[in-house]
């Protein structure tokens, strides 16, 4: 595993300020969280019930996202926003299909980098990098990347409940557009995200509510729409159902899950050969 990036160079952890990874892990049930996180996380159960239920709706998409891309073909794999290992991560799910999958896992939460390489130091096919989404260059010519897979075959990019964090003055479209500029053609971009646009109106304020609340965290979070999304994957091959409500991407029981009103919304795309 790379063990490159110094933590010490980065800012200290304050230990008041929730960490966005940490909740979601509690969300999903894990244990790699501070009396501060649960918290934290408890608070925006209050104001917007439906959160936890929206961090497993993330992880079932991953995880049919993650499976169809091995049927694909697909063996190397870039999950941005990794969050802590929990139980289904990408290189779990990959392997159960594919023994040879690659994973780099990337993430800036100090403490989530941490972790994930104690829990996988002994995993020669992953790296964990500690980076920010926002430089593209930064995580792809990572000598730990470089090193993990080969850039003359296809790569799944993951950006799986990430981009909602990331304001519009940051150009998440620039910085999309960057990372898909430098992917090899036949590769992948599975992306999830909040949206609010199906709400009735009381769960929308919810959201509101939810978003305000997230204003005082290390990571603003931002609602967007299924057309902005479209917008990012413009110019790409679209996987069927295209952009959709993240429990009808190819969903595992007929009905999907879920209502009409979800507020979780996902697509994957194929960078044209």
């Amino acid at each position: 595993m790379s063990n490159e990036d110094n933590l010490s160079d980065r800012p200290a952890v304050d230990p008041e300020k929730p960490s966005v990874a940490r909740a979601y892990d509690w969300f999903l049930g894990g244990s790699t969280n501070t009396p501060i996180d649960r918290t934290f996380a408890e608070r925006i159960l209050t104001v917007l019930p439906p959160a936890k239920t929206m961090a497993v709706d993330n992880r079932n998409f991953l995880r049919r996202a993650v499976t169809y891309l091995v049927d694909a073909g697909v063996r190397q794999f870039i999950d941005i926003g990794s969050g802590i290992p929990t139980v289904g991560n990408v290189h779990q799910v990959a392997r159960d299909l594919a023994p040879d999958a690659k994973v780099v896992y990337v993430d800036n939460d100090p403490v989530a980098v941490a972790q994930s390489r104690l829990l996988l130091r002994e995993d020669s096919a992953t790296t964990v990098i500690d980076a920010d989404l926002r430089h593209p260059e930064a995580i792809l010519d990572h000598p730990g990347t470089r090193a993990l897979l080969d850039f003359d075959q296809p790569i799944a990019l993951l950006m799986i409940a990430v981009l909602h964090f990331i304001p519009d003055r940051d150009d998440p479209a620039g910085i999309i557009d960057a990372y898909r500029d430098a992917l090899p053609r036949g590769s992948y971009l599975a992306l999830s995200h909040l949206t609010d646009e199906t709400a009735p109106p009381e769960l929308r304020r919810q959201v509101r509510t939810c978003i305000e609340l997230y204003q005082n965290s290390a990571s603003p979070l931002v609602a967007r729409t299924r057309a902005t999304l479209s917008q990012w994957l413009d110019g790409l091959d679209l996987v069927p159902p295209g952009v959709t409500i993240a429990n009808q991407w190819k969903p595992d029981t007929s009905p999907p899950t879920g209502s009409e009103h979800d507020l979780v919304i996902a697509g994957l795309a194929r960078l044209l050969v």
